[in-house]
């Protein structure tokens, strides 16, 4: 007989077979352990009408009341939208669209006249939508410069050859740098409410407490953040191709100019489908005697600096409620009620089933 050795490095489960020339042979037999033999404790469920038909139905009734209460909580929320893109003659922006381009010396005004038909009740987000803009594509999401964009003085005069060919301009560094940040979305966007008298009202837009706190105070810093005159920190740069004014007069506020400016934080969030909305405004509710925006008659001033017509897109303002849940997104409760809606009804297909054939099998002779 030919006696065998165990080797407890061998990893691969090769055993050394000693040979009766003295030679050795290689055994592909696995360890004899739990793990490898498959002797491991296992639960092994055992499917049964008893417990699967119970399943069903719970799924069932719990998540058709949890569809219902979602799909009626998305239709509480009231939201209103408007397209402003100007493709139609009979747009007030049509002017605006066929002549406007980023070459465009003086931005173009157009006036939008609408009614809303029900009262917004507490606070109203104001965002602005882009359709057919794909910001999701590698090279776009790819092209800036995080380390730029939080405040490291390096990079402010070095960029990142991610943000390339918007790293440099006329032999100066492009701050901030990168292909999402030369398209950033610079339209301006005013609302005005005409009351019973017929005086023209302007709603105020708050334009802080837009953006993740995480991105205001962590990701997006200014360099030299102890020096008050950002015109002296971002000396030795220039503007993206694309803007009117370079990053440093985005607004007259210290602590909302910059890199930590929230309109830009904001675009920089890319977003993930070609269709997508971004906060733009909130207008926050003075009281609760008043409604936030009262029902009548509105016109939003668009100062049409963002054109779209190079890549087909839209443009649209819209105005949102919101609830315990976020925005207007009926897809989550249809879902649920789709989901309990198909469980309930495969528990009653396999309970007509389980009683029409079940008593049939457990009847028949089974041979031992």
């Amino acid at each position: 007989m030919m006696a065998s050795s165990y080797n407890a490095k061998e990893e691969d489960g090769l055993h050394t077979i000693a040979g009766p020339g003295g030679g050795t042979i290689k055994n592909k037999k696995p360890d004899n352990t739990a793990f490898k033999q498959q002797r491991l404790p296992a639960w092994q469920p055992i499917l049964t009408a008893g417990t699967v038909l119970p399943a069903f139905f719970v799924i069932g009734l719990i998540f058709i009341p949890i569809g219902i209460g979602l799909y009626v909580t998305s239709n509480n929320i009231k939201e209103f939208e408007i397209d402003y893109t100007g493709v139609d003659m009979s747009s007030p922006c049509f002017n605006c669209s066929q002549s406007f381009s980023w070459n465009t010396s003086r931005p173009c005004t157009c006036v939008l006249p609408f009614s809303l038909e029900q009262p917004f009740e507490s606070n109203v987000f104001m965002y602005y939508g882009l359709s057919n803009f794909y910001q999701n594509h590698r090279r776009y999401v790819k092209s800036r410069d995080d380390s730029q964009l939080n405040g490291d003085s390096g990079s402010l005069t070095k960029p990142s050859k991610e943000c390339e060919p918007y790293a440099f301009n006329d032999n100066k560094a492009i701050a901030p740098c990168g292909a999402i940040a030369n398209s950033m979305f610079n339209d301006t966007l005013e609302l005005f409410y005409f009351d019973p008298n017929g005086t023209r009202v302007q709603i105020p837009l708050m334009r802080k407490g837009i953006a993740w706190w995480t991105d205001k105070h962590v990701k997006f810093r200014n360099p030299d953040a102890n020096n008050p005159n950002l015109t002296s920190v971002f000396q030795g740069t220039t503007k993206p191709i694309n803007w009117r004014k370079p990053v440093y007069e985005l607004d007259d506020d210290l602590e909302n100019n910059g890199f930590i400016n929230e309109d830009f934080i904001v675009w920089m969030r890319t977003a993930a489908l070609p269709t997508f909305r971004k906060l733009y405004r909130i207008i926050q509710k003075k009281n609760n005697m008043t409604p936030t925006l009262p029902r009548g008659n509105y016109t939003l001033e668009v100062t049409y600096n963002y054109p779209v017509r190079s890549f087909e897109g839209r443009k649209r303002m819209i105005l949102s409620t919101i609830s315990w849940m976020g925005g207007k997104n009926p897809f989550l409760g249809i879902a649920y009620i789709t989901v309990g809606s198909v469980c309930f009804f495969l528990g009653v297909v396999l309970l007509i089933i389980h009683h029409k054939y079940g008593n049939r099998n457990n009847s028949a002779d089974i041979p031992n």
